[in-house]
């Protein structure tokens, strides 16, 4: 800690983080096992962060991350919209394809960012907005993978038809980014998706995952 930063904020982000990196929640003596601080600084903590909904404790008194956490989510969105669009432009333009930002929303895969092609005579109108399963769709299905086996290098997804008649996708996952779980693709009218796409999906992955660290 340096004379510029509050100790009691950074203990509360610690708390936060801790409980963001489990399923089943901490009890407070964990929490003071694990901050190395005593229980009555853990008790303050999590009382104040239970005030503004960031924290909550179960029956059972195990602390959890709480809903106000999803709506400082929210607003997160613009920001990684923002960072990505270079990336996305860059890869829409290249192949001639609409490319898309896709980042998990509980179960589902939400587009948050979308850039279209400005030369070809053609292509797949896509939203941000878009939602669909995880399990259907190249931006999906290339986060579950990465969740099954997380790549030191990256692949790629590609898929046909699954969300719109006649229309492949191709994506590839964002690494490394903490906080963030997403993907970076593109889809077009096409029966199958040309060769070189696959490879340059993975490239524009790996230049938004830079963009966001």
């Amino acid at each position: 800690m340096t004379a510029e930063t509050s100790q009691t904020l950074d203990r509360g982000l610690r708390v936060l983080k801790l409980l963001a990196d489990t399923d089943h929640g901490l009890t407070v003596t964990e929490l003071s096992n694990k901050l190395g601080v005593n229980r009555t600084v853990v008790y303050r903590l999590l009382a104040t962060l239970e005030q503004h909904a960031l924290v909550r404790r179960d029956l059972g008194g195990r602390a959890r991350v709480g809903l106000g956490v999803l709506r400082l989510g929210r607003q997160v969105h613009p920001l990684v919209r923002e960072a990505a669009l270079p990336a996305l432009r860059s890869l829409a333009e290249d192949i001639g394809a609409t490319a898309h930002l896709t980042l998990v929303d509980g179960t589902e895969a939400l587009a948050v960012a979308v850039v279209e092609p400005t030369w070809t005579d053609y292509h797949v109108a896509y939203r941000a907005g878009f939602r669909h399963p995880l399990d259907r769709g190249a931006a999906g299905k290339a986060i579950l993978a990465a969740r099954q086996s997380p790549p030191a290098e990256p692949g790629y997804t590609l898929t046909h038809g699954e969300l719109e008649a006649g229309a492949s996708g191709a994506a590839a996952p964002l690494i490394g980014v903490t906080g963030v779980e997403g993907s970076v693709g593109v889809v077009m009218l096409a029966d199958s998706v040309p060769e070189r796409v696959g490879p340059r999906v993975v490239d524009a992955a790996r230049e938004v995952a830079e963009a966001l660290r």
